[in-house]
């Protein structure tokens, strides 16, 4: 496959023996269960217990399985949580099992917060996308004429939207307070934190060979009162990551950059069929499957410098996260 991103060879071969067992739906005696788009999450009472599962999301809604995908995800995010605690605390309490984070509780606030390094995208809220139809006043932001698209902004941008089920709605700071989404203190905290939190990830990214190119970030209020970063960070499903030392050749070239996230699969979706209309849309190739499992597992190992564990073949998914939450309530 062009611009294949490669792992070590023998990783294909235990991905492709996975591609119809992977963690789709979740059972889980302890709690009530509620379920997201990619994460399954049960109420235990005095904390959460989140199951970050293989399905994978896209244009509002799941596109594919993809193998090991949630526990390289849960895993990415749990390293990026720890590393950013002297910026903001967070809601983990423990990592049970690799693809099961504890967490505490906390009231969300119904904001994400997205932040912009580069102009690209292929969603509707996009970017690029949005510069493209011509509009260059977005969140609150007056944009420059003549942007190229996948260049870098000319400083990172914080374009926060509403947290809805089936659409998010870009909305400037002024309308979130303005319309009693957060108070005026609350916004200027965590568009503060969320500012902090990109450019540290843009320099760790970069010390790992890796481009950060945008992100977003979900914030709450714990029960003591102090904010905190909940659901995930710096994900290949929650930012997007290009490789760095070819990013400038593939500019030059007018060639999309070797991305190490679902822009991959979204590029894919995009070419075949409509994904926001169609009702019924083409199952992901297997090739296609395979090569964005690598490269989730490939920006896991890239960014912690620790090889992705592999679970035992031979144990169901379903037994492994039983058996990690036994005893927790």
């Amino acid at each position: 496959m062009e611009n294949a991103i490669y792992t070590p060879e023998g990783y294909a071969d235990r991905i492709r023996q996975e591609l119809g067992n992977c963690l789709i739906e979740t059972n889980v005696s302890q709690g009530s269960k509620s379920i997201g788009k990619v994460r399954d999450r049960y109420d235990l009472g005095d904390r959460l217990a989140l199951i970050t599962t293989d399905r994978q999301s896209a244009f509002d809604r799941v596109l594919a399985a993809v193998p090991f995908k949630g526990q390289a995800l849960n895993m990415t995010s749990a390293w990026w949580f720890e590393q950013t605690r002297h910026i903001v605390p967070n809601h983990v309490l423990s990592v049970p099992n690799p693809n099961v984070t504890i967490a505490e509780k906390c009231t969300v606030f119904p904001i994400e917060f997205v932040v912009r390094g580069y102009i690209t995208g292929t969603t509707s809220t996009a970017l690029w996308t949005v510069y493209q139809s011509g509009r260059r006043h977005y969140c609150g932001i007056d944009l420059p004429d003549g942007l190229v698209k996948n260049q870098k902004l000319p400083t990172n941008y914080l374009t926060p939207t509403t947290k809805a089920e089936d659409h998010d709605r870009p909305i400037s700071p002024d309308e979130i307070v303005s319309e009693n989404w957060m108070t005026a203190d609350d916004w200027e905290q965590c568009s503060r934190i969320a500012q902090e939190l990109f450019a540290f990830g843009q320099a760790t990214a970069a010390e790992h060979g890796l481009v950060l190119v945008d992100t977003k970030y979900e914030m709450g209020r714990g029960e003591n009162g102090e904010i905190l970063l909940v659901d995930e960070i710096h994900t290949p499903d929650s930012s997007r990551y290009w490789i760095a030392d070819t990013y400038e050749q593939r500019m030059r070239e007018g060639q999309e950059p070797d991305n190490v996230d679902k822009e991959f699969l979204r590029l894919w979706f995009r070419e075949n069929c409509n994904p926001y209309e169609d009702e019924v849309l083409p199952p992901a190739p297997d090739d296609l499957v395979v090569e964005l499992s690598r490269r989730y597992i490939y920006l896991y190992e890239k960014i912690t410098g620790r090889s992705f564990e592999f679970p035992d073949a031979d144990q169901p998914i379903e037994t492994r996260l039983e058996r990690n939450l036994e005893g927790i309530t």
